[in-house]
C-alpha cells in the first residue's frame, strides 16, 4: 500500500482547504480529483455536468483513480463529493490508500455554501432541503468507504488535522 491519505466527504465538507493544509504538514503533495479532470477537459465540473452531464463526470472520475493508481509517490488526495457513491470507486480508494471521511452536518454545509453558485448538484430551489437530502443518502456509503470518521463541524484546521492523524495512526495505516 502506498499510504496515500485520502479525503472523502460532502461538498463543503472542507477536503480542499484541510487537504491543502494536511499536504504541507505532512509535507507530501497534494492531488485533487476535480482539478485533475478540469485540466484534463479544459472546463469547469460545472461546464462538464451542463455540456456532457453527469454520467460522464462519474466517468471521469474512475478514469482519474485508475491514473492515480499508477502513481509511486505517497499523496494526500482530494476527491469529488459524488466520487465515493460508485462502488467501483470505493475500491480503489480502498487499494489507494488510507479513506478518512470529513464527516459535517447539512446546516454547516449550507452556511459554507449557501453564496456558492459553482455547485452544479445546488442549482435550483431549496438548497438545503437538497443538502440534508443528499447527505442522508451519502452518509452511509461515505461510511463504507472509510477508515476513520471524523467530525469537522466547529472544529479549527490544526484540530482537524491532528484528528486525522491520530486516527490514521489508531487505525495502523
Amino acid at each position: 500500500m502506498k499510504n496515500n491519505i485520502i479525503l472523502i466527504g460532502y461538498m463543503g465538507c472542507g477536503k480542499t482547504s484541510l487537504g491543502k493544509k494536511l499536504s504541507y504538514k505532512e509535507r507530501i503533495a497534494l492531488l485533487d480529483t476535480d482539478k485533475m479532470i478540469e485540466q484534463k477537459q479544459g472546463m469547469t465540473v460545472s461546464e462538464i455536468f451542463d455540456e456532457k452531464g453527469e454520467g460522464a463526470f462519474r466517468v471521469m472520475e474512475t478514469e482519474c483513480l485508475k491514473e492515480i493508481m499508477g502513481y509511486s509517490e505517497k499523496y494526500v488526495i482530494s476527491v469529488g463529493g459524488g466520487l465515493p457513491v460508485k462502488e467501483e470507486n470505493r475500491e480503489l480508494l480502498k487499494e489507494l490508500g488510507s479513506v478518512v471521511y470529513l464527516r459535517a452536518k447539512p446546516d454547516t454545509i449550507y452556511e459554507r455554501l449557501k453564496n456558492d453558485t459553482s455547485r452544479p448538484l445546488l442549482r435550483g430551489d431549496d438548497p438545503k432541503g437538497k443538502i440534508e437530502s443528499m447527505i442522508k443518502q451519502r452518509g452511509p456509503v461515505y461510511e463504507l468507504a472509510a477508515d476513520c470518521i471524523v467530525d469537522v463541524d466547529e472544529k479549527g484546521y490544526e484540530v482537524i488535522i491532528g484528528e486525522i492523524l491520530e486516527a490514521l495512526k489508531g487505525s495502523g495505516k
